[in-house]
């Protein structure tokens, strides 16, 4: 499946149209499973559902002019980035609503915590882009694993690390987060 994944990949990235079917078909259940692990970590009435999410991510991927992954675990880190952008412009937008943009502090037991809601999401967002100024790499890490859902072994092969280095990049990303956002 995954070479598969990767050729069609290929076949898409030199514009090829009939490509696009195929790619969808198999690719959309995994893209499905990340939307909807995604909004298992939202608050339980979140108004955006795992269709919108998957929706507004297909648009963002195959309608993107950007056409440069070379294997299925590019495809879906940058489906990943997507889906994650998509929620944190939707949070933003209903703090914008409720409270003109003010954001509360924020305690964070785990990273993603469960029941997050719009202002958690909106904080760890920042605090990603603040360690990705810091440590590019680990940022890229946490996404992958906890808003890509990438199991270690697939972040390895996407950043190009050993699985241990991986273990150790997420350890050190995840203790600088918990403090970062503990003291907001």
């Amino acid at each position: 499946m995954s070479q598969d994944i990767t050729q069609l990949l290929k076949k898409y990235n030199s514009s090829n149209q009939a490509s696009e079917k195929q790619l969808v078909e198999i690719v959309y259940p995994k893209l499905r499973r990340i939307a909807s692990r995604q909004m298992r970590l939202e608050n339980k009435n979140h108004t955006l559902q795992a269709t919108a999410l998957i929706n507004e991510a297909y648009l963002e991927l195959f309608r993107s002019s950007i056409r440069s992954w070379e294997n299925r675990n590019e495809f879906f880190a940058y489906a990943s980035t997507i889906m994650r952008h998509i929620l944190v412009d939707h949070a933003r937008r209903k703090n914008a609503q409720k409270r003109g943009g003010d954001l509360l502090q924020v305690t964070l037991h785990d990273l993603p915590g469960t029941d997050q809601d719009e202002d958690s999401l909106v904080s760890l967002d920042e605090a990603l882009h603040r360690l990705s100024e810091i440590d590019e790499r680990k940022s890229k890490i946490v996404e992958l694993r906890f808003f890509g859902g990438l199991t270690i072994d697939e972040i390895a092969q996407v950043v190009d690390l050993s699985l241990s280095a991986v273990n150790k990049e997420l350890r050190a990303a995840r203790g600088w987060l918990f403090h970062r956002m503990k003291d907001r």
